[in-house]
């Protein structure tokens, strides 16, 4: 069969945060952009588990294109959320010494802080620890206190930038992964199973797969390592139980085990940080789960009287190096974006703000661009914990989910809007229904009934009357 051909200025390949970003800022810009992901949905990798915190960029390599992109993307988010209806929930952090090697590690911590511009930074003694947060431990010998991160929803976020991007003229095909990649007269053409796209500029924020991607025209410069980090989510009530974001002092490996509190309400612990081949599966394992559970009540004992809810894994690019692998080629108009780990739903932003420069100060004009001359701002849905509701509200067609408060309306309106979900999972993050405690046992019947025939309704078993 004839392939469908259609031309855009820009495509990009990968439905995750960067990708949405990336996106987003092209469209805005005035190109016309198509993106593509090989999943049913966007976040259908690497992006759909994180911790979801909003970072300063205090502890980021001094002088890094990781740190510029982190604090550029953190201010823009700051100067946009509201417009869009998204939360953030500005807890700080408290990175707790328990050893006599930590203790001496936290004026290097405040050091590099300040170095990246984030003064705010100071050192706590033990006792101002324990007056911010009276819960942790015994043990604690001092602290710093970083006033200025937070907390976000990491799926509405990245969501928020893509129907920013639909609603300015941008398009997205789902279930198109891209199987081949040929540059000839200045032209790319993408080919995907069930068409042929050609593009002026490729941009490739294929996460997990960015180096196969890349290898589909030339030896990539760098290879994907996916390192897996392992999630336990607590009980709502838990997450009284602190107040602020409780860091450990990071090894030269790994960031190590934080507890947060999560938008929605709950608590979070993780992640464990784990080397493994395969790029799609992560896989939850009884026993890390365990020790995990461990040490966070090592941190805070009284996590003893809370049950886990939920468990998740995710997978995050890591590569040979620690730095983003951001790779310009101008004259083969196409841009990689790699190695973006647990940093990137902070810095997706920024990249796409860097991306931005890169091409118009890097690259040809290779197309005209059109910005819209007035900007529309899509309204998402509220689901934080911290906010008003629509359950609150009447005319609500009454609550479907009852461990996440979801309405009938909510559900409607995720697949009546400019990005409707492309299978279940896009639709529990859209909403957060069959998320809760319960993990849909008592909604699923009604949500499959909503549901209908708009999409693959796995929940359907028999027929729904």
């Amino acid at each position: 069969m004839e392939q469908k051909t259609q031309d855009f200025d820009v495509v990009i390949i990968g439905g995750g945060v960067i990708g949405c970003a990336v996106f987003r800022r092209f469209t805005l810009m005035g190109a016309r952009t198509l993106l593509l992901e090989k999943g049913e949905d966007i976040l259908s990798g690497a992006s759909k588990a994180n911790s979801a915190i909003l970072h300063t960029g205090f502890d980021a390599p001094p002088g890094s294109l990781e740190l510029a992109c982190m604090q550029a993307g953190y201010a823009e988010y700051k100067a946009i959320h509201q417009k869009m209806n998204l939360p953030l929930l500005e807890t700080g952090a408290i990175v707790v010494a328990w050893n006599d090697e930590q203790l001496a590690a936290l004026p290097g911590i405040i050091q590099q802080a300040h170095e990246n511009g984030v003064l705010d930074v100071r050192q706590l003694s033990s006792e101002e620890v324990y007056q911010r947060e009276p819960h942790l431990a015994a043990g604690a010998l001092g602290g710093v206190i970083v006033p200025g991160e937070g907390i976000i929803d990491p799926w509405s976020s990245p969501l928020a930038y893509m129907t920013q991007a639909v609603k300015h003229g941008g398009q997205y095909r789902f279930n198109a992964e891209v199987l081949g990649a040929e540059f000839n007269d200045g032209q790319w053409a993408l080919r995907t199973q069930s068409a042929l796209y050609r593009a002026a500029l490729v941009i490739n924020c294929a996460g997990n797969h960015g180096d196969h991607v890349d290898a589909l025209w030339h030896t990539p410069e760098f290879e994907i390592k996916p390192r897996k980090g392992q999630f336990l989510v607590f009980d709502k009530p838990a997450s009284a139980q602190i107040n602020a974001i409780i860091l450990p002092v990071p090894t030269a490996r790994s960031k190590g085990v934080l507890l947060s509190k999560t938008i929605f309400g709950n608590l979070l612990l993780g992640p464990t940080a784990e080397e493994q081949v395969d790029r799609d599966r992560a896989e939850v394992n009884e026993e890390v789960l365990k020790s995990l559970i461990a040490q966070g009540k090592r941190i805070l004992p009284s996590l003893t009287d809370y049950s886990v809810t939920a468990t998740y894994a995710g997978l995050r690019p890591a590569t040979e190096l620690k730095e983003y692998r951001i790779c310009p080629y101008p004259e083969k108009q196409w841009i990689t974006v790699g190695g973006i780990r647990s940093t990137g739903l902070t810095a997706a932003l920024g990249i796409a703000s860097h991306l931005e420069t890169q091409y118009l100060q890097r690259f040809p004009a290779l197309f005209a661009l059109t910005p819209p001359a007035v900007l529309e701002w899509p309204t998402m849905p509220m689901l934080s914990e911290y906010s008003p509701r629509d359950y609150t509200c009447s005319g609500n067609g009454g609550v479907v989910c009852h461990c996440e408060l979801v309405t009938r309306r909510e559900l409607e309106a995720a697949f009546d809007s400019a990005v409707p979900p492309g299978c279940i999972g896009g639709l529990r993050r859209r909403t957060r229904v069959m998320m809760g405690r319960c993990n849909g046992f008592f909604c699923s019947n009604n949500v499959a009934e909503i549901i209908g025939e708009r999409m693959d309704n796995t929940l359907i078993t028999g027929q729904v009357k």
